[in-house]
């Protein structure tokens, strides 16, 4: 996205930096908290009240973000949809915590955590600290991650290999519209036009086409990885 009048104010997105580093540590705590309360007894009740205030959190934040992008004219159709996997991810993540649906939590889990992490370790930005793109990013991949680790060490859902066709199933059904869209609206959703050029893991996965293919089998084998660290870690069904 073009930089804005008054946005030079704020400092560029550095890689590693101590801002990049901060959120990734505030991600961190999160869920060494979440861990710490695995497995003990909860209020029901309060959970559900936390569980739709934070999906109103997300819902407002990503309302916010939509209409920063209008005010300052950066808002397109060719960048702006939520067609991107965290975007997507976003809005299953909030419907997940509004129903609880089991089949949600699965594509959550596996897609939503799989691109969050991603998107954590090499953001797509150019604003840092304080600026709220920074805190807008920030929290809702934070929010993706923490939900489906919420869902599994504190509500007891289960991964499942199931759950991992589906999200495959899923996606690959998705691509083919996304694809079609990025040609009539000349975007770049979920990178199937181009590599993003702020650097990316995508940048180990061969030139296009080819990456595409390979993101298929990273795609697998991070669900797996995913299924084999998290799948002991339920306490109930």
């Amino acid at each position: 996205m073009d930089r804005v009048i008054g946005d030079d104010n704020y400092h560029q997105f550095i890689f590693w930096s101590a801002d990049h580093i901060l959120a990734l540590a505030a991600l961190g705590l999160l869920i060494i908290g979440l861990f710490i309360v695995k497995g003990r007894s909860v209020n029901t009740t309060r959970c559900l009240w936390l569980e739709r205030i934070f999906a109103v959190t997300l819902i407002i934040i990503e309302g916010l973000y939509h209409m920063w992008l209008f005010t300052t004219e950066q808002w397109h159709l060719r960048q702006s949809l939520p067609l991107e996997l965290c975007s997507f991810s976003l809005m299953v993540t909030i419907v997940l915590l509004w129903t609880g649906n089991r089949y949600l939590y699965q594509f959550v889990l596996f897609a939503g955590i799989g691109g969050a992490v991603q998107a954590m370790l090499t953001p797509v930005m150019n604003w840092s600290f304080p600026h709220f793109r920074y805190f807008h990013f920030f929290y809702t991949h934070i929010g993706i991650i923490i939900t489906a680790l919420y869902y599994t060490w504190v509500k007891g859902y289960r991964p499942t290999l199931r759950g991992i066709g589906g999200t495959m199933l899923t996606l690959n059904i998705l691509l083919p519209f996304i694809w079609l869209i990025n040609n009539q609206l000349g975007g770049n959703y979920m990178f199937l036009r181009e590599k993003p050029g702020s650097g990316s893991v995508l940048d180990l996965l061969g030139p296009y086409p080819w990456y595409i293919l390979s993101m298929e089998g990273l795609a697998l084998s991070i669900f797996i990885i995913l299924w084999t660290l998290l799948r002991g870690n339920v306490t109930k069904k």
